[in-house]
This record gives structure tokens, C-alpha cells and sequence, in this order.
């Protein structure tokens, strides 16, 4: 059995290099760089602190990037903008894409930052959506955006990805995320970009977050060296009663291709405030382990929250718990 993999995420919370090296010694074997929201070289100075964290602990960690990919997202914006519950507000360009106006219709659920602000849509005019909002709250720039129950999406590389992936080796990054794999072509389409820039070493992890990807996921296999099942987007598309279901879905379809998979969104969601996650939080990332990811990760718990080195000291140990009880499970067979 292959060691487990635990990821954190690269963000203003752990960019020090006293805290990143907190984190690896407490056993975080990675780390993920979101560029949604930037570029490689925006982020240089913490970049070059992770591997001079690296250096010192004498730890040969991953440096992975999520790309931008195909997702589409509320555009930059600078005013505040805060919306209440069971108010009326007005969508159009700039600040969601095209495609979104064109594809809803009334009645269409609007789903903003993985499902937190949904709305509504009531009437329809030119290139302007009348909504209510279901759920506020802080509307933030570059969140993703999608009409639940469809599938929208761009090309798999945007053009600023293919620029991060002509830098990726000089900043030392290792693994490519790559997110909302419809096909195999998506796949197909990054590893020939790889293959192009000299980078065919560069670890090709894919994930599942529509439906679409779910049902093409077994051609998906032979294209990505690891499966992602990226929880956020994937209960917006699949409905959140139908994700636990479709997350064993997945980890079966996997399992029988002996092919590893990665666990990941809000699996201590609440130590991004709190120094102690809850108790469905621990079990949650027990029984992923223990069911046979082969990698986890932490998202905005490390790059935003305000415990980062007490939520990846957690994760590791209840992972670890789980992994050795796995490995015990399997020797007993």
C-alpha cells in the first residue's frame, strides 16, 4: 500500500515560513495553490517561502496548482456588494458570464461560491436576470457560478492557464489539478499541452464536479494519474442528498481500476473559526481514509482559517488513525 498524501492549501493564513514548516513537520506531504483567483507569479514570494520551508524541515513536499480551467465565475468587481434574504437583485455582464444569461430560464436556481448564495431567477430581460435571493450574503470576487442542474462550461485550458503551465516547472510545481473533466478530451487536451512544454512529468490530478464527469468517469482512468472527488461543486450538480451516495460511487469505480483517489472540500470546515473541529468533521475524514482514498486535502481551513497549524495537525493525526487501521484491516484478510 502507498503512503497517504495530505495536502494543505496555500493561502494568506500559512504563507510565513514558521507556519509552513509547523505544517509539514506535523506531517502535510503537499500543498495546493489555487490560481481561480491569480497567477504563479503573483505568488512568488510565497512560493519560494513553502520551498525554503521545504528546505529547512528537509521535506520533499508537492507543490500543486488548481487551475482555472473550464468553471465559470463572478468577475472582479471593487464595490462592496452584500445581498439579503428575500430581496430582489439584477444580474448581467460584466459581473457573471454570458453563458449563464443565456442558458437560464425562470425558476433556475442561480448557485454562487459552491451553492453559499443561491438565487432565484424570476424574470428574464435582455441580457438582465431579475432574482430573488434564497440564501445571502457576501457576494466575493472571481466565486464560481453555475444554474443548478446544468452543465456550462468553458474550454478546458483558459488562456492564462496555458500560461501558469509554461512557468509551472521553474516555480517548481509538481502536480496539476484540473478542474470541472467533463471527458477524456479535457484530459487529452492538458496532457498534449504537457507534453508540448516538456512537463509529461507533471502529475495530472482530475476532478469530478458535475455530473457529466461522473458518468464518463471510468474513460477518464488511463488519462490522469489521480481521481478527485471535489465535493463542492460535485453536490451542487448532483443535489447534496445524493453526494455521500455518489462519493462511494467514485471510490467503488476507483477501487476497481486500482486507481488512486484524492478526498477533498470542507472536511474540517469548521476550524476556519474554530480551533476544534466537530465530531462529523472527524469522522468524515476517518472514514475516508479508512474507505481507501489514497490522498485528502484542506482547503480554505489552511489558506484562510484562523488555526491552520491546528487544522492540519488534526487532519494528519486522524488520517494516520485511520490508515493504520486500514493497513490492520487488510493484513487480517
Amino acid at each position: 500500500m502507498k503512503e497517504l498524501k495530505i495536502y494543505g492549501t496555500l493561502g494568506p493564513s500559512c504563507c510565513t515560513q514558521e507556519i509552513l514548516e509547523e505544517m509539514l513537520i506535523s506531517g502535510m506531504t503537499g500543498i495546493r495553490l489555487n490560481l481561480s483567483h491569480c497567477n504563479l507569479w503573483d505568488k512568488k514570494e510565497w512560493i519560494d517561502t513553502f520551498h525554503l520551508a521545504c528546505t529547512h524541515t528537509h521535506q520533499h513536499a508537492e507543490l500543486m496548482i488548481d487551475m482555472c480551467g473550464p468553471e465559470l465565475r463572478i468577475q472582479n468587481f471593487d464595490e462592496k456588494i452584500e445581498w439579503t434574504d428575500k430581496t430582489q437583485v439584477i444580474l448581467n455582464e460584466p459581473l457573471i458570464p454570458r453563458s449563464i444569461l443565456t442558458h437560464a430560464q425562470i425558476n433556475d436556481m442561480i448557485l454562487i461560491d459552491d451553492g453559499k448564495l443561491r438565487l432565484r431567477v424570476q424574470d428574464i430581460q435582455e441580457n438582465t436576470l431579475l432574482c430573488e435571493v434564497i440564501f445571502g450574503g457576501l457576494l466575493k470576487p472571481r466565486k464560481s457560478i453555475m444554474i443548478e442542474g446544468k452543465t456550462i462550461l468553458g474550454p478546458a485550458l483558459t488562456e492564462n492557464d496555458i500560461k501558469n503551465l509554461k512557468e509551472a516547472k521553474s516555480f517548481g510545481v509538481t502536480a496539476i489539478m484540473q478542474p470541472f473533466v467533463s471527458c477524456k478530451e479535457d484530459l487529452i487536451t492538458l496532457k498534449d499541452t504537457l507534453h508540448k512544454l516538456n512537463a509529461d512529468d507533471l502529475k495530472i490530478y482530475a476532478k469530478i464536479e458535475n455530473q457529466t464527469g461522473l458518468n464518463h468517469l471510468e474513460e477518464l482512468i488511463p488519462y490522469c494519474d489521480v481521481i478527485v472527488i471535489a465535493r463542492g461543486d460535485l453536490g451542487n450538480s448532483c443535489g447534496l442528498i445524493q453526494l455521500p451516495k455518489v462519493q462511494k460511487q467514485i471510490e467503488r469505480i476507483c477501487q476497481k481500476h486500482h486507481k488512486p483517489y484524492m478526498v477533498v472540500t470542507e472536511m474540517l470546515n469548521s476550524m476556519i473559526d474554530h480551533p476544534v473541529p466537530t465530531r462529523a468533521e472527524v469522522s468524515d475524514v476517518y472514514h475516508a481514509v479508512y474507505h481507501g482514498a489514497s490522498e485528502i486535502m484542506l482547503t480554505a481551513e489552511t489558506a484562510s482559517g484562523q488555526y491552520p497549524v491546528e487544522a492540519m495537525k488534526i487532519f494528519v493525526q486522524v488520517a494516520k488513525t485511520a490508515l493504520d487501521d486500514r493497513k490492520y484491516l487488510e493484513e487480517e484478510k
